[in-house]
């Protein structure tokens, strides 16, 4: 897809690429408030967001048709919840509690047709493909698919260096909440043992000459020195926005 290779070259320039995970509500048009607002890609939390797989298939579509990339978050990396995520046409995926090299071969096997994989495509994003071909597939959908494993528990800080370095790896991503519950500090993603993780993170992929995915407030971490940002979850945006709008004009006095 056109849209996945847009996407990975701006991954592997290093320049601010930038990126919203939508949970709450999900809409076709918000394709086009994204793409009007210079953002870079969209992903669809389908772990923790609770939308039908019509919808989602309706966004992809869209989402291929201007070029502009949708990702999808499943609710696990098993092969079965992988090859059915990819059936519904998204570029690429964001990958759930991913610990172990092992893990990331079953999503291998997910998203590859035989004889790399043991995927067998059907759906929605069938439409985006020339022919039903190998190499169709394989130029099409397989070649600049987008995957990014993220890293939420201590087994997954224990095998970096292999998770980095898997094949279909194409940028290291994090969990943060899930992370610092599993390290003990529920919900302090500031605290130490917290950011220490994030350094190993960070350490495993530019050793693996990837990018780190990162979610939390884009200018900071843009200060930081991340790239590749996700500013947050839309609704949660227009609350923060219109909360600021009401309290400068609450705040403000009237001239008349």
């Amino acid at each position: 897809m056109k849209a996945a290779s847009v996407l990975q070259e701006k991954i592997k320039a290093g320049g601010p690429t930038t990126g919203i995970l939508v949970t709450n509500h999900l809409w076709p048009e918000l394709v086009e408030v994204a793409l009007e607002a210079a953002l870079d890609y969209l992903i669809i939390d389908a772990e923790h967001g609770a939308f039908s797989p019509e919808l989602i298939a309706d966004v992809c579509a869209l989402g291929t048709l201007l070029d502009f990339p949708i990702l999808l978050r499943p609710v696990s990396h098993e092969l079965t919840t992988v090859r059915r995520a990819l059936d519904i046409g998204p570029c690429g995926m964001l990958l759930p509690g991913i610990e172990t090299a092992a893990m990331l071969d079953q999503v291998r096997d997910g998203v590859y047709l035989p004889p790399r994989g043991l995927r067998r495509p059907g759906g929605p994003g069938n439409r985006w493909v020339k022919d039903y071909s190998y190499d169709s597939w394989k130029g099409s959908v397989e070649d600049d698919l987008i995957v990014l494993p993220q890293i939420e528990t201590r087994r997954g800080l224990d095998h970096l260096e292999e998770i980095a370095n898997h094949e279909i790896t194409t940028a290291m991503a994090i969990g943060p909440y899930d992370l610092s519950v599993d390290l003990g500090v529920c919900g302090q993603t500031s605290a130490p043992a917290v950011q220490e993780a994030v350094g190993r993170i960070r350490a495993a992929a530019r050793s693996a000459g990837k990018q780190m995915w990162m979610i939390g407030n884009g200018p900071e971490l843009r200060r930081q020195g991340f790239t590749f940002l996700c500013i947050g979850e839309p609704t949660w945006l227009l609350q923060a926005t219109l909360r600021r709008l009401v309290q400068e004009i609450k705040g403000g006095e009237s001239n008349v």
